[in-house]
């Protein structure tokens, strides 16, 4: 995927934000320790270094959310990461209950909150969820 088609993507998943630049996509996937796990309709782009793996983001469009999209590329992400490292760890917003539920189900445990991280279109702001995995 390019950045192109990954910030097509982002925005209509993110419609409530504002959705990351092609720009700023190809300047995130630079680094050597960035990584990037893709499906048709969905993508992830994750952090690994020094035995800690990050998911930076994870956005499936709408019309194919529901589909598994997003459990297989968390499932590809942790498992190339455990060769690797020994944590993984996320950041959620506390208002997107598919994603809360979907990182649960995949072992992750909340570690922290992070109070108006997200600020959304209407100008609320919403809480990060911290979560963490152990991979060993």
């Amino acid at each position: 995927m390019t950045p192109t088609d990954l910030a097509r993507i982002h925005a209509a998943a993110f419609a409530d934000t504002r959705g990351w630049s092609s720009n700023e996509f190809a300047d995130l996937l630079t680094p050597p320790h960035t990584q990037i796990f893709s499906k048709t309709g969905g993508f992830a782009v994750t952090r690994t270094i020094a035995g800690e793996t990050e998911l930076l983001t994870l956005a499936v469009a709408p019309d194919f959310q529901r589909r598994g999209i997003a459990k297989s590329l968390l499932s590809d992400w942790l498992s190339q990461a455990a060769r690797v490292a020994d944590t993984a760890f996320l950041e959620v917003a506390a208002d997107n209950l598919g994603a809360l539920a979907l990182y649960s189900q995949m072992s992750f445990l909340q570690s922290g909150r992070r109070k108006s991280y997200y600020a959304r279109a209407n100008g609320e702001a919403i809480d990060a969820i911290l979560m963490t995995r152990a991979l060993t």
